[in-house]
């Protein structure tokens, strides 16, 4: 089973996280929701609580699958602020893991130097922590082991990019017909 870490901080984009958990339970990956606040409830940008699996203390993250970093400030922001994740995003982008961002979230990549030499989208404004990324402005981008999102409105696009770098067109293709997805 594939293992997926999403994290979370106070001012997350709230379509952004639930849509990847969804559609990657839906997958069937174990996903951990992990919060790096020192509450395992975070609210997010639209007043929405969740109850977080874990708090970033208790989890080592070396059975990571893949890291996800929804977007929303100042949700992002918080994320980009946390030492250990930062740490660990570092490690698993240069072990050549997966790892991937929306919105908001993509600067923290591109901040960590993870985006280098990489094709990278983000909700705009963003880009300029891009620093040697290829900024395409597109809804969605995978460059090798990274995939970034531009924003809330493609949330279902970016989850299944997820799935597809994990398990295959094949799953994406049947989540797409079991969720009536119209093509």
């Amino acid at each position: 089973m594939k293992k997926v870490y999403v994290f979370f901080a106070d001012g997350f984009e709230e379509i952004e996280a639930l849509t990847s958990v969804d559609v990657l339970k839906r997958a069937g990956a174990d996903v951990v929701m992990v919060s790096v606040t020192p509450n395992e409830i975070v609210t997010g940008a639209h007043d929405v609580p969740v109850l977080c699996d874990k708090n970033i203390e208790s989890c080592d993250m070396m059975d990571a699958d893949l890291l996800l970093l929804p977007g929303g400030m100042p949700g992002a922001q918080t994320l980009g602020e946390c030492e250990y994740l930062c740490k660990t995003l570092k490690r698993q982008a240069a072990e050549g893991k997966p790892v991937a961002a929306i919105c908001a979230a993509p600067m923290v990549l591109g901040k960590l130097g993870i985006l280098n030499g990489k094709k990278a989208t983000c909700y705009p404004g963003f880009e300029g922590f891009f620093d040697g990324a290829d900024y395409t402005a597109a809804p969605v981008e995978r460059d090798g082991n990274i995939i970034t999102g531009k924003g809330p409105g493609v949330s279902l696009v970016f989850a299944y990019e997820v799935v597809n770098m994990l398990f295959g067109a094949e799953k994406v293709a049947e989540l797409k017909a079991a969720m009536m997805v119209e093509e």
